[in-house]
Formats: structure tokens, sequence, C-alpha cells
């Protein structure tokens, strides 16, 4: 296969990675609508009635933008200054899971690896994922995200105590004879309490397990509400906060396309790969 042009080289890097040229645009823009109707497809595949009547028309529809998504995989290796970088980042994954499950299925007989191909036939909607480098809102949620994960850990390992200690008392206080038959079990019933979606499958029949439950239910009650009022709070300062969105960059990383670095960056935050050209 002959070397790519330089300039041919430099023209699809523009075109596949800056989304601020009409080109990039449109590339973008006939990308999503791909990312769109594939994942459409794939959720109408899994009725039963639609698979028997339109089995094939959809799955000749599907292997158009299986090799759309082939190409655009290909194309993005190409350009890639370190292919590598790209390969081994998040964006890279996930473009590779999209288009991997459909080779796999074409290669495995259809009788006993059934239940196997159902599932990779789910990972094909990692396709949706490919749509998050579109969506420069999504930079505001990760940070958001980022900024929260300590209070967020915290939060995880306090429920964490609670399900451990709760679980442990309810096994001691109701016991087998009324379905508490380990701590795990005990845990489980929990987990379902304090989160307030009390299944039913487990309940307490005494008198200080119902009390223990009620005092669970309240904290579940109590404490439901703080991840949200956390990531909120962190999403609306970096939605708003005028510093951060000066301070950010639209460079778009050259290996995994995420923009909105830092000024003076050196590395991509997302890939790690390098933002000097």
């Amino acid at each position: 296969m002959p070397p790519t042009p330089p300039h041919l080289k430099d023209r699809l890097h523009r075109i596949i990675n800056d989304t601020d040229s009409p080109e990039g645009r449109l590339f973008d823009i006939l990308l999503i609508l791909s990312i769109v109707i594939s994942s459409t497809l794939i959720v109408l595949e899994s009725v039963e009635s639609i698979r028997l009547i339109y089995g094939g028309i959809l799955l000749g529809i599907q292997s158009v933008f299986l090799a759309v998504f082939t190409i655009e995989y290909a194309l993005r290796i190409l350009v890639a200054p370190k292919k590598r970088a790209y390969l081994f980042s998040f964006f890279g994954l996930v473009d590779l899971l999209a288009i991997l499950p459909f080779y796999l299925t074409l290669f495995m007989p259809a009788g006993r690896l059934f239940p196997v191909i159902r599932t990779l036939r789910l990972l094909r909607l990692f396709t949706v994922f490919k749509m998050n480098r579109y969506v420069r809102e999504s930079g505001h949620l990760l940070d958001a995200l980022r900024a929260s994960r300590t209070k967020i850990t915290v939060f995880l390992v306090t429920i964490f105590f609670i399900i451990v200690i709760v679980g442990a008392m309810m096994y001691v206080v109701e016991g087998p004879p009324h379905g508490f038959v380990s701590i795990p079990e005990s845990m489980y019933w929990a987990v379902v309490t304090v989160s307030t979606v009390g299944y039913g499958d487990i309940s307490p029949q005494t008198t200080l397990g119902k009390l223990i439950s009620s005092v669970l239910m309240i904290i579940g009650y109590s404490i439901i509400a703080v991840p949200t009022g956390i990531i909120t709070s962190e999403l609306a300062f970096a939605s708003r906060d005028p510093g951060r969105k000066a301070a950010k960059s639209p460079q778009n990383c050259p290996h995994c396309s995420h923009g909105e670095h830092l000024p003076g960056s050196i590395y991509c935050h997302m890939c790690g790969g390098s933002l000097l050209p």
C-alpha cells in the first residue's frame, strides 16, 4: 500500500478532528446521524417480531454502517501522529468496540454460540458512546465528576459501612427463619432498603427488625440526594465560571480529538497524547 501524500493526510486530519471547519462540521453531522440510525436499528433488531419480518433488511443496513465505521476507524488511525496513543485511548477503544462485535458475529456459528452472539450484539451499542466526542457540553460533566470524585468516594464508603453494619445486625435480629440467611443476603436487603427501592422479596418480621428498617429508610431518604447535590453543584460551577471557560483552549488532541485543554498544555488529559505539533 503506497504511503499517503502529506497534503492529503493533513486534509483528512482537519476533516476528522477540526470541528470548526465546514468540512469538519459536515463530517461530524454525518457521523452523528450514522450513530443514531445504527443504534436505533440495533434496538429494533432486539424486538423478535421486527427481527422475523425485517431481519434481512436490518442486517443489510447495519452492514453499510459497519463499513462506514470501519473506514472512519481506519482513517483515524491513519491521521493520528501517534497511532499507539490513539489505539489505547478511551475513544480509540470505543471506536474499536463499535465495530469489533459486527465482525465477530460473522465468524461464529449461530447454534451453540447463540448466547455469545446475543452478548456481542449488545456490545454493538458502544456506537452510542462514539457520540460523546461530539458533545462539547460533556466536558462540563466530566469536569464536575472529576471535581466531586473525592466527596462521592467518601459518600460511597460511608454508605458501604452502613450497609455492612445494618446487614450484620439484621442477620442477628431476624436470622434464616425470616429470609436473612446470611450477612451478604442481609446486605442485599440493606441496599434495597437504603435506596428506597423496596422489592419486598425479604422483609423483617420482628419488632426490632422493623424498627431498624424504619431507621434505615429514614437514613435512605436523608442521604439519597447527597451525590446529586454534589455533582449538581460542581456542574453549575463548571458551566458558569467565566474564569474556567476563559482558561480553556479550543485545541483538539490529534490522537483522540478531545478539545478544551488548558493553555500551555503539552499532553491531552483524556488520552495522554502530545498536543505539540
